[in-house]
């Protein structure tokens, strides 16, 4: 669940409160019942691995240093997959979950440890991966990912080595990669492979009824590799903080459950995913979120058109990833796709640090570009109809 789910939090914790934080089953708001040390988040099979896996992962893209109950009230409620990336918060992550090890050694047989690279190269992986190792204090690394890939072309038969050589030494059980941009050509692409073990990629209610989705998610299925969601939340610029927004949290609230909630909802019930990847810096939303995990009320069916009602509403507001389609279009090379993931991360998770410190770690020549380009032509190949242009100079405006 994002930081901002299109309406206030003020606005949210005032309508959540009147109605009890809605959990349809359960009797108290989320905090009182993951306060009781039985909810445990339930697991699924990671794909063909044999590792089951928590259906609710820990995303470590927060202060984990001076968060540690964080850490422990996790393990307390099952949520044992925890990711992680070598850059997260400047290394900063990776070494608040060696601090709990330390103090809770106990804990690392429990946890699916995932950690990531972007060194996109043989030797930049291999430093990464030693560095992670000994920043979380363990021997191996569970999942170990290449990260934010937007061809398959980057996962060949080097790559392949790479992580087969990594295994046979113990530093990590299983390989895969993860992607922002053109997800579903990446898990086609990677169905056949036969040596990826794992994969995350965006997946929501916006996505995960498209053909070309369900295709890719079924190949990986059929092929065995296990599929993390993240950004599930569908976080978009146009909708964030209108009426209709509000209106539709409202709705869900009534039905027993926050509108954040039935978005986690509507990825967990396709059983082809293991798990979801959710960004929790508050013990309130990791409760919230437990809530939702241990709660088995499946989504009706006025529900679910709901969601489909807000996708086909907020489509223009949102990035598909599909840059393969639109940065082609364009004169020059701008990062269209991460441009807009950042001001997603500005805008709809209501970190604006974080989005400004990526924006501005983009060539300076890129962003003095990007601020004059015609996108036009990029505007008319998109399948959202967004209106790149604006969006993109909003962005180099807000994020500079």
């Amino acid at each position: 669940m994002s930081l901002n789910d299109g309406y206030s939090r003020r606005e949210f914790l005032k309508t959540s409160g009147a109605l009890g934080l809605g959990l349809l089953a359960a009797s108290a708001d989320p905090q009182s019942l993951c306060a009781q040390d039985t909810a445990q988040v339930p697991t699924r099979p990671f794909g063909k691995t044999g590792a089951n896996v928590a259906i609710l992962s820990m995303g470590g893209m927060f202060d984990i240093p001076n968060n540690q109950l964080m850490l422990r009230q996790a393990v307390k409620w099952g949520v044992t997959y925890w990711d992680t990336a070598n850059s997260y918060e400047g290394g900063n992550s990776e070494l608040g979950i060696g601090k709990y090890f330390a103090k809770f050694p106990e804990d690392r047989k429990r946890i699916f440890l995932v950690t990531k690279s972007t060194a996109w190269t043989l030797k930049g992986m291999t430093e990464h991966l030693d560095l992670s190792l000994e920043r979380m204090r363990t021997d191996s690394i569970d999942l170990f990912f290449v990260h934010a890939i937007r061809s398959i072309s980057t996962m060949d038969k080097d790559m392949q080595k790479w992580s087969e050589k990594a295994k046979a030494d113990g530093k990590v059980r299983f390989f895969g990669f993860s992607t922002h941009s053109n997800m579903e050509e990446c898990l086609l692409g990677a169905a056949p492979l036969g040596w990826i073990d794992g994969i995350m990629m965006t997946y929501n209610y916006r996505l995960m009824h498209t053909d070309k989705m369900r295709r890719a998610v079924d190949a990986c299925a059929r092929a065995g590799i296990g599929l993390t969601a993240m950004k599930t939340q569908g976080g978009g610029q146009v909708l964030a903080g209108s009426a209709e927004e509000i209106r539709q949290g409202g709705r869900f609230l009534q039905s027993g459950y926050t509108q954040g909630q039935a978005r986690l909802k509507a990825v967990w019930e396709n059983p082809q995913i293991a798990s979801i990847c959710s960004q929790m810096p508050s013990m309130a939303l990791l409760s919230e979120n437990t809530a939702a995990a241990v709660n088995k009320t499946r989504l009706s069916a006025l529900d679910r058109e709901a969601l489909n009602r807000h996708a086909q509403a907020g489509s223009a507001g949102y990035c598909a990833g599909c840059t393969g389609i639109c940065e082609p279009a364009l004169a020059a090379s701008v990062p269209v796709g991460r441009v807009m993931r950042y001001l997603m991360y500005a805008r709809s998770y209501g970190n604006r640090d974080f989005a400004r410190s990526r924006f501005q770690s983009l060539p300076a020549r890129t962003r003095t570009i990007m601020a004059r380009l015609d996108y036009a032509a990029a505007e008319q190949r998109c399948p959202q109809r967004m209106p790149i242009g604006r969006l993109v100079r909003e962005a180099a405006s807000e994020l500079a």
